[in-house]
């Protein structure tokens, strides 16, 4: 028996990209970021976005990355799903990541809860943008890596030293 030959693209930090099977979208080493999927299943077409930091009025530079905060990434996301053949209204949502990676022992401040902060503000624009999330593995303190199947619209999530889930 053969087995199929899976093409995977990768998603790197801060970074974005869409997928039509029979392509795979991955992306690696979500601790406090989180990895975000916009689907359209009857389309099979789907797109990642590794979140680093909620709020885009964070950024400091003219050369503004849009993958990099929550604010900018979910709308510049759903806006390619869509150039590549998702329909708006058909659009569905997976998301991962949000750790809290160190525990700090005295006084955490709000800035040091990074994680919880991502996905607080990936839930806030997919809700703007009425996208609803299907599944969710969100929170904790292990690092995840994450591989979308845009066919089946199954995420695979693997978190370290807990083995691989799907959802």
């Amino acid at each position: 028996m053969m087995s199929e030959i899976v093409h995977v693209v990768k998603v790197g930090i801060a970074d974005m990209n869409v997928v039509k099977a029979p392509y795979v979208i991955r992306t690696c080493g979500l601790g406090s970021c989180v990895g975000v999927v916009v689907y359209d299943l009857a389309k099979e077409v789907a797109g990642m976005a590794h979140v680093m930091l909620p709020d885009s009025s964070l950024a400091k530079s003219e050369q503004m990355n849009v993958a990099k905060y929550a604010d900018t990434a979910i709308e510049e996301l759903i806006r390619r799903v869509i150039g590549s053949g998702g329909r708006n209204g058909h659009l569905k949502a997976k998301m991962a990541g949000g750790a809290q990676m160190f525990q700090f022992r005295t006084g955490t401040t709000d800035m040091m809860r990074i994680g919880p902060r991502n996905v607080e503000a990936v839930r806030e624009q997919l809700q703007r943008f009425r996208i609803p999330i299907v599944a969710e593995d969100v929170g904790g303190s292990s690092g995840r890596t994450i591989e979308f199947h845009p066919k089946t619209g199954i995420l695979l999530i693997r978190t370290v030293n807990q083995g691989v889930r799907e959802m």
